[in-house]
């Protein structure tokens, strides 16, 4: 059961940041926009039963919930921290589905596709991820098709509007150091 080490404001003021002192997963990222899609998960599940929460997402030793602008943050809060704390912390079968799905993502991808991706990611985890997860989101690489990337925001920065604009152009300017004709669209 992890415990809440700390509890962060993001850039997104509708968006707050848990930090954890035992994982929930080992690099396996969750990121739901309603219920519907968080049936499976039972921590997500329980936070969208929580009036007011639009999204959450969370890999690793912090979760990120967004809420609708309507509730006062210090009373979500601590209807929010009930099904943190507890939560079941990451076990052997989390860190063998992320070795799965990190060699599940490039199977169909030629060697050259795979190598320009493998490139592209590598930037995007030196230069851009540390930063979105620092304010409590993170950036997905959903796919490559011709020179198009497509890019899904997670947690914070899946609502915040800077991420459509600043944050986009900023990712795409970065990939074009080493990819000059690519295109990044935000899915």
């Amino acid at each position: 059961m992890p415990k809440i080490a700390e509890i962060e404001p993001t850039p997104n003021p509708n968006a707050m940041k848990f930090i954890l002192r035992e994982p929930l997963t080992w690099g396996i990222t969750r990121s739901y926009d309603d219920a519907e899609e968080a049936r499976d998960d039972p921590l997500a599940s329980k936070l969208f039963a929580i009036e007011h929460v639009t999204n959450v997402f969370y890999v690793d030793h912090w979760i990120t919930v967004t809420q609708d602008g309507s509730a006062d943050w210090q009373e979500l809060m601590r209807k929010l921290a009930v099904p943190i704390r507890d939560a079941l912390a990451a076990d052997e079968q989390s860190a063998q589905l992320a070795q799965q799905a990190a060699t599940g993502s490039v199977e169909n991808l030629s060697d050259a596709e795979r190598a320009r991706l493998d490139r592209i990611n590598e930037i995007l985890d030196e230069q851009v991820r540390p930063y979105l997860q620092g304010d409590g989101g993170d950036l997905y690489v959903l796919g490559l098709e011709g020179n198009q990337l497509m890019v899904h925001y997670q947690g914070a920065c899946g609502s915040c509007p800077s991420s459509i604009s600043g944050t986009l152009a900023g990712v795409e300017n970065l990939v074009r150091q080493i990819e000059p004709d690519i295109e990044v669209v935000a899915v």
